[in-house]
């Protein structure tokens, strides 16, 4: 490692605050991307801002209607919520199978989507939710906040507050996951509601994005056997020592299928 200068604010205005004044800072939430990248040399930022003392940022309740999870809560804190396991169930099983239990219990939503990763689960929650990012100064629909690899609409100076989920009729997250890390070679998040029907990827491409044909398929007919009947192309889907981008596309309609099947089975609790 180097030397560094770290801050640990009380509050969101102390950390706006340090964040406007050396823009060779960055943001230290769970440290669960950060920290490994810094390790590695990748990143050599001048300062860290820990949010870890800022308790209303690790909030999980209600607002306007809708569920609302501060950008600190943890995976761990998530999957074990009992509003959030009430609400959206995919919600919490997507966030309990993050990782290892170190990684649950200190990576955080927010620190999830400001690093963007390609094969990270919460990108597809929140596009296959509809979900809407909040920060400091603005709130952006999940739909314009993923622009590409590690890259994202926030601005310079821009904090994660929390993410807002409208409640689906039914959703479901289904993971073809690497072993050793967790993360997914293909994962789908699909979400039913007021009719629209929402299917998001995270794992086979740049980023996590929305799959329209498949969209279009369920709308028509919400059964597994209309997406396994949907041909995926491989054209820009990733391929490494993992899965080959023809699999990927393979798997995407597969585990939209079995989504569709786990959005039709009741919830036996």
């Amino acid at each position: 490692m180097y030397p560094f200068a770290y801050h640990r604010p009380k509050s969101l205005a102390e950390a706006s605050e340090l964040l406007a004044a050396d823009e060779d800072t960055k943001l230290l939430a769970g440290g669960m991307s950060l920290v490994p990248v810094m390790r590695h040399r990748l990143a050599r930022p001048a300062a860290l801002i820990d949010l870890a003392d800022i308790a209303e940022l690790a909030a999980i309740g209600s607002k306007d209607g809708k569920l609302w999870i501060g950008a600190m809560a943890t995976h761990f804190a998530v999957s074990r919520s009992a509003l959030v396991q009430a609400q959206i169930p995919a919600l919490a099983k997507l966030a309990g199978g993050i990782g290892d239990p170190l990684v649950r219990n200190r990576g955080t939503i927010g620190g999830s989507l400001a690093h963007n990763d390609p094969a990270a689960c919460y990108p597809s929650a929140v596009l296959g939710l509809a979900a809407t990012i909040h920060t400091s100064v603005r709130a952006i629909p999940a739909d314009d906040f993923i622009v590409d690899s590690f890259e994202t609409a926030l601005a310079p100076g821009e904090i994660i507050t929390g993410v807002s989920f409208p409640r689906p009729e039914a959703a479901a997250y289904v993971k073809f996951a690497n072993l050793s890390s967790r993360f997914s070679i293909v994962g789908v998040f699909l979400a039913r509601s007021g009719g629209e029907i929402r299917v998001s990827i995270t794992g086979a491409g740049r980023h996590a994005f929305r799959a329209s044909a498949l969209e279009a398929a369920l709308g028509a007919n919400f059964t597994p056997e209309a997406a396994r009947a949907v041909t995926v192309s491989a054209t820009d889907l990733l391929a490494d020592i993992h899965a080959s981008a023809e699999y990927r596309a393979h798997l995407i309609p597969e585990l939209t299928a079995r989504a569709v099947v786990q959005c039709l089975t009741p919830d036996p609790a």
